[in-house]
C-alpha cells in the first residue's frame, strides 16, 4: 500500500451546488478548527482492534493511513460560473458566519466549464458550459481539465466525485454493456451517452477514481466496469444515502429480525433548492424513484418470507416546495402487522437537511476511495455500499442494503487493510 504523501486533488462535478459547497466549506472549516466534522466516520468513528477485554478502540483516522485534510485541494466543474463562496451563499444551507470563515479559500475555487446536455436535466439551463462537436471531444476536454488541475496544483493523486443533479432516467442498453460500443456512441454523439458518463470515462482514462453520488447510470454498467478494470481504478456509487432511505435501511432490518409483517410503505418528501427543482421533472424523478424503491424489497427478501412481505405496496413521492430550500421533510407511513395478523403502524417524520447529511459522506468517500486506490483496489468498491442508496453490484449479484451489515463490511475492510483480524459483528 502506498502512503498518502503529497496533495490529494478533489474535483467535484457540480462544485457550485448545495451538497458540494456544503462539503467544501465544512472541510475547510474543520481543518482551520472552526467546526466539527459531525457525521464523518473517517474523522470521528473508532474501530475495535483485538479482543474486547483489551479495550483498544482507536479512532479510524489514527490507525488507517488516510489523507490529511490539510493535503486536500478542491476544484471542479459547474454549469454556472460563480465561485464556491458565492455558490455557498446562494445555496442558503450554511450561515454567513460559517461561509465567511473560509471566504478567501472559497473565492479561489472557480469552476471549470461543465459538460452539459439539456436533454438530461430539463429544469436547469447551463450558462457556463463546454462547446464540443461530439461527446468524445467533450471527454477529451475533461481529460485535459484533470491533467491541468493536477499539474497546476502539484497534486500527487486525484479523485473525482459527482455531486451534480440527477439526470433523466436512462435504461441500460447494449451500448452500455460493451466498452467499444460506448466509445463509438460518444464519437457519434449518441443520445444514450449522458454527461455524467463523459466525466466518468474521462476520470478513469486518466487513472482517477470516480464516485457517483447520484442515481444516474454513469458508472453502473459493464462498459465502465471494464474500463475500471483496464485502468486498475476504483469506482463506487450510487446515490448518497442520506435521509429517508437511510431510515429505511435501519427500520426494514428491524422488521425482518423480529419477523414482523409489512403491508405497505408510503414515503413522501418536500424539498426546495436546485435538487428539488430538478426532481420536479418526471424524467429525473424516475431515476431517483428507481434508487429509492430498491431498498425494501432487497432487505426483506419476499421470496423467502412470502407470508410477511409477499404483497407489500411501496410508494415514493418527491414534491418540489421552494420555501423549504435545503431543509427537506421526509414523511413515512408504514403499515405493519404482528401476531395473528393484527395491524400496527409506524410514523416517521424526518426533518432533515440534505446537504448537511451528504457533506460528511462526500468527505468519507473521497478519503476511502483514495485509500482504495493506494491499496491497489479497483472496480466496484462494495465495502463502500454503506454510503449509497443503490449500491453498485455485478449484474448476477444482489446488493446489500442493510445498514448494519454494510457497516461491518466497511470496518472489516479497514481491519484487513491494516492487518488486523476481522469481526463478524458491529464493534
Amino acid at each position: 500500500m502506498k502512503e498518502p504523501k503529497g496533495k490529494l486533488g478533489v474535483l467535484v462535478v457540480g462544485v457550485g451546488g448545495a451538497v458540494a459547497s456544503t462539503f467544501i466549506v465544512g472541510t475547510l472549516a474543520v481543518r482551520k478548527g472552526l467546526g466539527l466534522p459531525i457525521g464523518s466516520i473517517t474523522q470521528l468513528a473508532t474501530i475495535r482492534l483485538g479482543k474486547r477485554n483489551e479495550n483498544n478502540f482507536p479512532k479510524i483516522k489514527d490507525v488507517v493511513p488516510l489523507a490529511e485534510l490539510n493535503d486536500i485541494v478542491f476544484g471542479g466543474w459547474d454549469i454556472f460560473p460563480e465561485n464556491v463562496y458565492d455558490a455557498a451563499k446562494h445555496a442558503e444551507v450554511l450561515t454567513r458566519k460559517d461561509i465567511d470563515g473560509v471566504k478567501d479559500e472559497l473565492e479561489a475555487i472557480k469552476p471549470m466549464k461543465g459538460a452539459f446536455d439539456q436533454n438530461f436535466v430539463k429544469r436547469l439551463c447551463g450558462i457556463w458550459v463546454k462547446d464540443a462537436p461530439t461527446k468524445w471531444d467533450m471527454v477529451m476536454q475533461l481529460r485535459e481539465d484533470i491533467r491541468k488541475f493536477k499539474e497546476k496544483n502539484n497534486c500527487d493523486r486525484m479523485v473525482v466525485i459527482w455531486c451534480a443533479s440527477t439526470e433523466v432516467f436512462l435504461p441500460m442498453s447494449d451500448t452500455h454493456k460493451d466498452l467499444a460500443k460506448l466509445e463509438q456512441a460518444m464519437k457519434e454523439n449518441s443520445p444514450e451517452i449522458a454527461p455524467s458518463m463523459c466525466y466518468a470515462y474521462a476520470a478513469l482514462s486518466e487513472g482517477v477514481p470516480f464516485i457517483n453520488g447520484a442515481p444516474n447510470l454513469t458508472v453502473d454498467m459493464p462498459a465502465i466496469w471494464d474500463l475500471a478494470e483496464q485502468k486498475k481504478v476504483p469506482i463506487c456509487g450510487k446515490d448518497f444515502k442520506t435521509g429517508q432511505t437511510m431510515m429505511k435501511t435501519v427500520l426494514s432490518p428491524m422488521l425482518k429480525t423480529r419477523m414482523l409483517g409489512l403491508n405497505g410503505w408510503f414515503s413522501t418528501n418536500i424539498l426546495g433548492n436546485r435538487d428539488g427543482e430538478v426532481l420536479d421533472d418526471p424524467g429525473s424523478f424516475k431515476t431517483k424513484e428507481e434508487s429509492k424503491l430498491s431498498v425494501i424489497n432487497t432487505i426483506l427478501q419476499p421470496d423467502l418470507y412470502p407470508e410477511l412481505y409477499g404483497n407489500v405496496y411501496h410508494k415514493v413521492r418527491i414534491n418540489y416546495y421552494p420555501p423549504r430550500k435545503d431543509n427537506k421533510e421526509g414523511w413515512d407511513n408504514i403499515d405493519i402487522f404482528g401476531w395473528l395478523g393484527y395491524p400496527m403502524q409506524l410514523k416517521v417524520d424526518f426533518l432533515c437537511r440534505d446537504s448537511i447529511l451528504a457533506a460528511p459522506l462526500c468527505l468519507d468517500l473521497v478519503l476511502f476511495t483514495d485509500l482504495a486506490q493506494r491499496c491497489g483496489f479497483h472496480g466496484i468498491q462494495k465495502w463502500l455500499s454503506f454510503y449509497f442508496k443503490s449500491p453498485m453490484h455485478e449484474l448476477d449479484a444482489e446488493p446489500e442494503h442493510d445498514l448494519f451489515i454494510q457497516y461491518v463490511k466497511l470496518k472489516n475492510t479497514l481491519r484487513q487493510i491494516i492487518g488486523e483480524k476481522t469481526l463478524d459483528y458491529i464493534d
